[in-house]
């Protein structure tokens, strides 16, 4: 589900948008300008992978038992936070996988981010939580749970950083209250 969600973005995003798709490859945390982002972006990309390897081995060795049905629904997690990311990327083309202003940016306020100020983030969050479910794993669902203070550390530097340096930004989040999930945060 994965490759194929991933593998639509890419088409998508190689014919719309190729700028775009060039700056979403460009990842991790030597590509981070920002040294908090540097270690945020380790930090997550080691508890991603530990979340997969927990999860393998859980379902390799039965520690915990996901019922199919329960693992069809982590399927369909990721892959539809993964199109609410193309939703976004349609909307938005400074969607880049570092924490940057771009040349030219400017606010966008219409589509997802009409809801919340990191949609983004949203479809990052559901397919994290949908990925060890499908899997077969209810341990790795706990890694992916502890991705949530991470993406929250990540999210409120950008938003330092999006307030200081992108015009119009505080307006926006005067009108947009809510940074991940509305009526919570």
């Amino acid at each position: 589900m994965f490759s194929v969600s991933t593998s639509i973005i890419g088409i998508y995003l190689a014919l719309a948008n190729p700028a775009l798709l060039e700056r979403r490859m460009k990842v991790g945390p030597a590509a981070e300008t920002r040294p908090v982002q540097k270690i945020i972006i380790a930090v997550s990309f080691a508890v991603f992978c530990l979340m997969l390897i927990v999860s393998v081995l859980d379902h390799r060795f039965g520690w915990s038992h996901v019922p199919t049905w329960l693992s069809v629904v982590g399927n369909a997690l990721v892959a539809v936070g993964l199109m609410i990311d193309l939703r976004v990327f349609r909307e938005n083309s400074y969607g880049a996988s570092t924490i940057e202003k771009m040349e030219g940016q400017k606010v966008i306020a219409t589509g997802p981010s009409a809801l919340v100020r990191h949609p983004m983030y949203v479809g990052v969050l559901i397919m994290v939580l949908g990925t060890p479910l499908a899997l077969g794993s209810r341990w790795g669902l706990i890694l992916a749970i502890a991705t949530i203070p991470i993406l929250a550390l990540r999210i409120l530097d950008k938003e330092r950083m999006l307030r200081d340096e992108l015009e119009g930004y505080q307006a926006y989040a005067r009108d947009v209250r809510y940074r991940l999930l509305p009526g919570i945060w």
